[in-house]
Formats: structure tokens, C-alpha cells, sequence
């Protein structure tokens, strides 16, 4: 399979002699897809040059989000090349399975930390940095939304003015598909989610679909990279201030340590940058989720249906309701409905477990 790459690599890069892996690593960010981290060493003749790069390879199906559009992303992160958005230049795409088993794109590795889950104390101590990073990612955000759809083509990716009903009849048709009974909470909310829609934006925007503070890397207080592009999507951009501030207040990441700033205050930053009026938060709250809570059921079902042994699955379980519940609130509904069976058997869990070694 390497010599398969290594041969494929070099009919990507026109007057190689060979390129081969030099060194790799796993990156274990996310869970919807496996990449790998690749240093490839090119030969032209007697010059050797180095490349760090990283393999994003499609999961295996059913993942976690599907259609799982390999494709689709790298023409994102093409059209976005020419723009201020600092996304990972897509350097090769291999759409059919043919090289590794499964299609992958190759990436540029971009320099920086992503703050997912864990601080360094280093970071509070500089009572300035938190506050400076999240007003760049803020500052990334508002680029994004100024994205020229017509110029970089990605007007075409989907009709802007259908955005928010795809987007309720998709996480639906997710939630129906994987549900193993009634669904008292979540059904109760997307109900309610389209009883209660507002009048959409007027503006229509790139939506990142997934802009959450540890898609961002940042290389001191500035963002060098953002990441995580499965979900790209053209349509309202208060889809995105939705999730933003849903992920806000998670006591993880950046956002949420004591010298980050408020939501309240980043909003009047992107509002000035972005021309963008943000309206209706709670309903996007709300919105996202339940998009959240449909992506934390569909991976329980994903281990209770034998699909993975992965125990992160099961963490996501454990998150449904208490993502559920905070949506329901904002839109007003505060009886203490029952969340169903969004939980993994007690021997699937055992059995993932097993295979853990735990």
C-alpha cells in the first residue's frame, strides 16, 4: 500500500523521480474522519526537498456524517485558496478508493496548536493572549462570511435561500434513521424548531458549519489554520454564530477560561467586520443543538450497532441530553421531557470495553 502511494504521489507532482514517506504519525482530532501526518521527501534529479503534509482519508461507512463528500471538500478548500480564509491548500485528491482502499486528499500541514480540550497554563498566565486568540478567530469567522460566493464558484454548492430547510429536513431524516424508538426531547425540538423558525437572513454567506473554537489552530495569539470543512454549506450565517456561542460557554477550550472575553462583546466585533446584523440567537442556539445532539445520537447508534468499538462514542452518548435540554429552553419549552433510548446497551459497552483492553 506505501509503494502503491509513493507511486501515485509522484503522478500527482509532474517532473518527479520518486517521492517517498519519510515519517508518519496519526492525528487523533475529531471523529468523523482518520488522518494521517506525512513527511515526503520529493527527488528531481540530484535535489531532494522535504514536505510536511496530512492524509485526510474518508471513514469507513457508515460514519459519523454521511454522505461524507471527500470531493465536495476538496473543492472548498481550492475555492478558498485565493481568499483571506486560512484553510490548508488541498494539494491532491484520489476520489475512488484505488491508492489506500478509500478516497483521501492531501493537505498542507499548517503550523499551530489546536486547543480542543486542555489550556497550558502558559496561556493564562498572559492575562492578554486568550482575549487577542479569540478576537482573530472571531475576526476568521467574519472572513468567512465575507467570502465572494460568485467569484470562488461556491455559489454553486447549494441553493442559499433553502439553506435552513435542508438543514432541518437533513438532521431529521439523521435522527429518523438511527432512532430505536420514540425520541420524546429531540422530537419535541426540531417540532418546535419549525413552529418557531424566524424570518431567515437576508445575508447569504459561506457557513462553515462547524465553527467551533477547536477547529481553529493558532500559532501564538493568531489563527494559522481553520479546519474541519465537511459541513460547508451556503446559506445563513447565523447558523454559525448559533454553534459558536452553543460552544462558547463548554468549560474547554480557549473560550471558556476567565480572560476570554464575552460572546456579547465578540458579536459587536463581528457585527463591525463582517456587515452581518446577528438576530434570532436563541433559535440558532437552538438549532444547533440539535444538529449537535443528532450527531451524538448517530454515533452511540454507530457502537450499538457494532459499526465501532470506539468508546468516544459512547462520551457522546452521555452528551445528548444534556445538549437537548439547553435547546429546548430557548425555545421556551421547560418540562423535563425524557431523552428515549439514545444510550448504548449495557453489553455493547462492555464489549467495546473488552476490545479496549479496559
Amino acid at each position: 500500500m506505501l509503494e502503491r502511494f509513493e507511486r501515485w504521489l509522484v503522478t500527482q507532482q509532474p517532473g518527479a523521480d520518486a517521492v517517498r514517506v519519510a515519517g508518519s504519525d496519526r492525528l487523533e482530532l475529531g471523529h468523523s474522519a482518520e488522518m494521517l501526518m506525512l513527511t515526503l521527501r520529493e527527488r528531481r534529479g540530484a535535489e531532494e526537498t522535504q514536505r510536511d503534509v496530512v492524509v485526510k482519508l474518508r471513514p469507513p461507512p457508515p460514519g459519523l456524517l454521511e454522505p461524507y463528500d471527500m470531493q465536495r471538500q476538496f473543492r472548498i478548500l481550492r475555492a478558498l485558496e485565493p481568499t483571506e480564509i486560512r484553510a490548508p491548500q488541498a494539494l491532491w485528491l484520489e476520489p475512488n478508493g484505488d491508492v489506500l482502499g478509500r478516497a483521501f486528499y492531501v493537505m498542507e500541514r499548517v503550523p499551530g496548536e489546536v486547543y480542543e480540550r486542555v489550556v497550558p497554563e502558559s496561556l493564562d498566565a498572559d492575562p492578554g493572549l486568550i482575549r487577542r486568540m479569540c478576537e482573530d478567530l472571531i475576526d476568521q469567522l467574519a472572513a468567512i462570511h465575507r467570502v465572494d460566493l460568485k467569484a470562488t464558484g461556491l455559489d454553486q454548492l447549494a441553493d442559499p435561500a433553502t439553506f435552513v430547510e435542508r438543514q432541518l429536513d437533513h438532521w431529521e431524516g439523521e435522527m429518523r434513521r438511527v432512532q430505536k424508538g420514540p425520541l420524546p426531547a429531540l422530537e419535541r425540538l426540531v417540532a418546535e424548531l419549525r413552529r418557531q423558525r424566524p424570518e431567515p437572513s437576508p445575508h447569504h454567506t459561506l457557513v462553515h458549519g462547524d465553527a467551533k473554537p477547536g477547529n481553529f489552530a493558532f500559532v501564538g495569539d493568531r489563527v494559522s489554520g481553520v479546519f474541519d470543512w465537511e459541513m460547508t454549506d451556503v446559506g445563513d450565517p447565523m447558523a454559525d454564530i448559533g454553534y459558536l456561542e452553543l460552544m462558547w460557554a463548554y468549560p474547554v477550550g480557549i473560550t471558556s477560561r476567565p480572560t476570554a472575553p464575552s460572546f456579547d462583546a465578540m458579536l459587536a466585533r463581528y457585527e463591525a467586520q463582517s456587515a452581518v446584523k446577528v438576530l434570532h440567537r436563541p433559535w440558532y442556539r437552538a438549532f444547533q443543538a440539535y444538529k449537535t445532539a443528532v450527531i451524538l445520537l448517530v454515533g452511540s447508534m454507530l457502537l450499538e450497532d457494532g459499526h465501532t468499538d470506539d468508546l468516544r462514542c459512547f462520551e457522546m452518548a452521555l452528551g445528548i441530553d444534556f445538549t437537548t435540554q439547553p435547546g429546548l429552553r430557548d425555545l421556551g419549552v421547560y418540562e423535563k421531557l425524557d431523552a428515549g433510548p439514545v444510550l448504548p446497551s449495557d453489553a455493547r459497552i462492555a464489549e467495546a470495553r473488552a476490545a479496549a483492553g479496559q
